[in-house]
Parts: structure tokens; sequence; C-alpha cells
């Protein structure tokens, strides 16, 4: 399931890359636990009723998100996401500490509220990564921070604006790039998908780290700075922020995820093996293409050779 949402409230939106109406937007996240009581052979407790419930609860605020995340015997967790970060604490504290009652039951489903950690890798987190990885060189670069991994991108938010209607359209890397080059100079971009062989290469190289059904409508890709500072700007902005288009006649969101690169996929030997099995990939397909030519003139003789031969046949009989 596709998680672009339609929201209303852009008045927080922070301007990203305008030619492409793209902005970020503050994310306003929150984890809610709610304990159940025991509950007795029979019975079942309704997830819709509970988020109704918390529905009701959070007036005159509504929730742009909110789906189970976990649920166990004792305990039923949901994340949820308001349209706007600065109605976050307040509906916290509307929320943190009430009780729920539940049709069926005689005892109160107690709520704990809490803003949703954030799991954002840090400054400390790439530097120390890379300063303790014995497989890295920090001389060279994508073995050092410099990459950016980022997925659950809207392929048609990404692609030339005139063709993001029409069918089995890809993300222009030319366009990723350009984007991205705000931060400082970019030294080389990757989009798996772009690359019609790259499905054909093994998973250490091939970038593909994100499985999903979707990958008609979601891309991820990969973008390697020049120079360490812009790394960190390009971090920095996308943390705690969501994704936003503004269209028309409506304005979407999608909740991305940006970390930094650790698989060395923008450095110059996987780059170099990549463009090895490419290769490898197009020699084979031409080869492939070949035989199937050859077969194709192969019956195509033989069925030449056929219908001579019936001709023949049929003037023989003619001629008796």
């Amino acid at each position: 399931m596709t998680h672009i949402q339609t929201i209303e409230n852009v008045a927080d939106c922070i301007p990203f890359y305008l030619p492409h109406s793209l902005y970020l937007k503050p994310l306003a996240k929150m984890q809610i636990s709610v304990s159940l009581p025991t509950i007795k052979s029979g019975k079942s407790v309704s997830n819709l009723e509970i988020m109704d419930k918390l529905g009701a609860e959070l007036k005159p605020d509504k929730f742009l998100l909110l789906k189970v995340s976990k649920s166990t015997v004792n305990t039923i967790r949901l994340e949820a996401e308001l349209d706007e970060r600065k109605r976050l604490r307040a509906a916290i504290q509307r929320l943190d500490g009430i009780s729920l009652r539940i049709s069926g039951f005689s005892e109160s489903f107690r709520v704990r509220c809490a803003e949703s950690k954030d799991d954002f890798p840090t400054r400390h987190d790439w530097d120390s990564y890379f300063r303790d990885a014995k497989n890295m060189d920090e001389m060279k670069a994508g073995e050092r921070p410099d990459t950016i991994h980022i997925s659950h991108l809207p392929i048609r938010w990404f692609c030339p604006r005139h063709s993001e209607h029409e069918e089995h359209v890809k993300p222009s890397e030319n366009i990723f790039k350009r984007i991205f080059e705000k931060f400082g100079r970019v030294r080389v971009v990757d989009i798996p998908i772009c690359d019609p062989y790259r499905k054909s290469m093994q998973a250490d190289i091939n970038g593909m780290r994100t499985f999903s059904f979707e990958q008609d409508v979601l891309f991820e890709g990969y973008v390697q700075f020049e120079e360490y500072s812009s790394f960190v700007r390009a971090m920095d902005e996308f943390r705690g922020n969501k994704l936003v288009r503004k269209f028309v006649d409506k304005t979407q969101a999608i909740n991305i995820c940006v970390s930094f690169d650790k698989q060395k996929h923008l450095s110059d030997s996987h780059i170099q093996r990549r463009e090895r099995m490419r290769k490898k990939c197009i020699a084979k397909a031409q080869a492939e293409d070949e035989e199937r030519e050859k077969l194709k003139k192969q019956q195509e003789e033989e069925l030449d050779r056929e219908r001579r031969t019936v001709n023949k046949y049929l003037l023989c009989i003619t001629n008796i």
C-alpha cells in the first residue's frame, strides 16, 4: 500500500526544489500504547473501535494517519501522525493517561502516548561507523560519509514534468542530481530501476535495498557529494521532515527513508563492477537476440522449402 497522503495544512512547508513543486514538511508522529484488560475466552477486541475512540478523544484535532503497528495479548501499539507539528504536544497531552471504555468490557483500557523516537541517523552515527569500519578507506569516495541512500520516493515527482502522466515512466537521474546540487557539488547519482540490467546483478552491487510491490510507483536512489559538508547539509535538511509535492488542485506528502550508505555502492570499485556486469548482460542479450534471429531465419527458410516442395508437387499433379 503506497503511503502517499493528501494533506490540507501547508503553512509549515519549506521549499525544497521549486521547479518541481517539492517541499519539506515537519513530521508530527506519535506512538500510542493501549493496555488491554484480561480477555476472557471467546471475547475479542475491535481495533477499529479503539481507533474510533482515540479519534473522538483527539478532537478538535484529527489523525492524518493511525494504524496498528503491533498487537499482543496485553497491548495494542499504534503509529499515529498529525497534519501539523505545532499541534503535536497538545494532542499527546490530550491522549496520554486517558481510559477508553470499549463495548463488551467492564474494565477500561489505559492509554499511553508519546512522541515517536527519531531514528534518523546523527553525525555521530556516520562518523563513528566509518571510523570503526575495518573495510573502509576514508581516502576513497564511497568509503566515507559522502553518500546518501534515500527511498520511498514517488517516481512521478522526479521525472520530466511533461511525462509524469505517461505509463511506465522512470525517474530522471539528471533531475535527481540537479535537485541535490543545491547542497553542493555532486560527484555521481544512481537510481537502480533506471538500469534495465540491474536485477541481473549480484545483491552486493545492484543497490536494490528496498524490496516492494510498489516499484512502479516508488523508487530508491543514491547521491554522492564531493565534500563532506554538502553531505551533512543534505542530511540535516531531511532530518525530521517528510517530502511534499504541491499540485494545482491538491497537495500530497510521503514519509521518505533517508540514511547514509554503508555498502560502498558508489565507490569506484562497485561502479566498475557494475559496468563490467552491464557489459556482460548486454553481450548476453545481444547473443540471445542473434540466436532468436538465426532461429527465425531458419524457420522461414524451412517454411520456404516446404512451400517450394508443395508447389512442385502440385505442378506435377497438374501436368499429369
